[in-house]
């Protein structure tokens, strides 16, 4: 089942280059959370403020974390194109936190793995010469790649977060994309998540986040 969702969501992700809202943020000082991803934290087919990364403005919130969060994710994103976005972002925003949720787009186009790593390898290398911590969220892709691309394509995220000490989600969809039915979980195109599901992407980000946020 997880071959079918990620082989149907990647062609989808490409559809839309609509920039999702930055969450609303405190008033109260505090470190600037930035997200840049593709469609998956972009609130694609959700409602507004039912996101994962909406969700993640609401707990911290609620456990009286005083931080910012601040969502640059653009459906259909690519490596690329966050590289080329990102500067401009550390500049603007000047965030102490910068997560990244790219890659399966790439995947998607076919595009080499070296050029996928060099992509994202730049972005943390930016990122962290701009003061900011950096947590890499991982994902994977289905088997009709060819078994070796796709343990190199998930290896890719271990490697960059053992080579530049960054925190490191393993599988961004795990508990959504590899459980039994996962079609429970997915809207009625069965290739996004639903709201049902964003809270569960959530749990899965928010172990490796919270230690980052002091």
């Amino acid at each position: 089942m997880i071959a079918l969702w990620i082989s149907m969501l990647l062609p989808s992700a490409t559809a839309s280059a609509a920039q999702a809202q930055p969450a609303s943020t405190p008033s109260r000082p505090g470190p600037t959370v930035l997200i840049v991803g593709d469609s998956l934290s972009a609130e694609y087919g959700l409602r507004r403020g039912s996101g994962w990364v909406a969700l993640l403005q609401q707990r911290l919130l609620s456990e009286k974390r005083a931080a910012a969060v601040v969502n640059a994710s653009i459906s259909g994103d690519t490596t690329a194109g966050g590289r080329s976005r990102l500067p401009a972002l550390l500049r603007q925003h000047q965030p102490q936190i910068v997560v990244i949720e790219l890659g399966g787009n790439d995947a998607l186009r076919g595009l080499p793995l070296e050029m996928t790593l060099d992509n994202l390898r730049t972005m943390v290398q930016a990122s962290q010469a701009a003061g900011a911590k950096v947590l890499l969220l991982g994902m994977q892709v289905p088997p009709n790649y060819g078994s070796k691309y796709g343990a190199d394509f998930f290896a890719l995220f271990t490697k960059l977060a053992r080579d530049h000490k960054t925190a490191l989600v393993p599988f961004f969809l795990k508990g959504v994309a590899d459980v039994p039915d996962p079609v429970r979980l997915f809207q009625n195109d069965r290739i996004h998540p639903n709201e049902e599901a964003h809270p569960i992407i959530l749990d899965n980000v928010w172990p490796e986040l919270r230690k980052l946020i002091k």
